[in-house]
């Protein structure tokens, strides 16, 4: 049975691409690591690498086994994470950066039972639309609505957010529930404003999808008011799903043109390499991916 100190040794080395580096890093002597990876090969009855006096590279046999090794180390990592999660009680300072809508309408209604599980935990949370430098800007866990740039954390996706067109009740029984694309005309509507321009709307006619700009009472730049003005019966507006479930599910709002709405945007989570999470840093994301269903609501 191949022992997980010939393994994680055979895993330094690749990592390190040198002997004597990884016997730095572990510790050991090269000559140590050496017989290490050559006990290894005997049981494995194959060579991982080829060695020459100016290079070491994996042989094909070495970089499948390579890969399958990294997969259970990282598997066992975890497995020690959890058990120290559970002794230790996360604490400390947490900073959090999200869209607006998303802080406003999610994050914050369900922060009551996340700091009282946690009360040695303090939460920093920032709320801005802007799309800055991750990196740059200093926070912990980024929560991004939309396409994401390039970035050297990583992403994970918690959902798919759609956008769907809802009026109040109040405000169908006055003017009526529109049933295709082209009757928005006829409605009043609620915009979403960007940079000070109106975003469009886009729908799916006849099996092609349509940019429209409705016909707009107002225009508005930010999602919460947008819903506000939404379930005062100013409007159709434009929201994610996310937004308005619980004003669906209570009939405050009500879902129109549901079979021509089917623009969907991601949301993501973004974090430094799990290698180096703090425990804070990990029982928020396992928090956060409570929050977003995984099927639309």
């Amino acid at each position: 049975m191949h022992s997980l100190a010939n393994i994680d040794a055979f895993v330094r080395v690749v990592e390190e691409g040198d002997f004597t580096r990884a016997a730095r890093k572990l510790h050991l002597t090269a000559s140590a690591v050496s017989r290490r990876i050559s006990r290894l090969e005997e049981e494995l009855g194959m060579k991982l690498f080829q060695r020459t006096t100016r290079a070491l590279r994996l042989t094909e046999d070495g970089r499948d086994f390579h890969a399958r090794c990294q997969r259970i180390l990282t598997e066992l990592g975890e497995a020690k994470e959890s058990l120290t999660r559970a002794r230790v009680r996360p604490s400390g300072v947490l900073r959090v950066e999200a869209p607006q809508v998303i802080g406003q309408l999610v994050l914050v209604p369900a922060l009551p039972r996340f700091l009282a599980r946690y009360p040695d935990l303090t939460l920093h949370l920032t709320l801005r639309d802007e799309v800055m430098d991750p990196v740059a800007g200093g926070a912990d866990v980024h929560l991004r609505l939309g396409a994401l740039e390039d970035s050297t954390l990583v992403a994970r996706k918690l959902t798919e957010a759609r956008l769907l067109a809802c009026a109040s009740p109040r405000y169908l029984e006055r003017r009526g529930t529109p049933t295709t694309p082209e009757e928005l005309a006829r409605h009043d509507c609620l915009g979403f404003m960007r940079d000070g321009k109106p975003l469009p709307w886009l729908l799916r006619q006849d099996g092609a999808e349509v940019s429209l700009e409705p016909r707009a009472s107002l225009h508005v730049n930010h999602g919460g008011a947008l819903r506000d003005a939404a379930m005062l019966g100013l409007g159709i507006a434009w929201l994610f799903d996310f937004m308005v479930a619980r004003d669906l599910a209570s009939g405050a709002l009500v879902e129109v043109l549901a079979p021509h709405t089917t623009q969907t945007r991601a949301i993501h989570v973004l974090h430094p390499p799990d290698r180096h999470l703090p425990s804070r840093t990990r029982v928020f994301l396992d928090f956060v991916a409570t929050l977003f269903p995984r099927a639309p609501y």
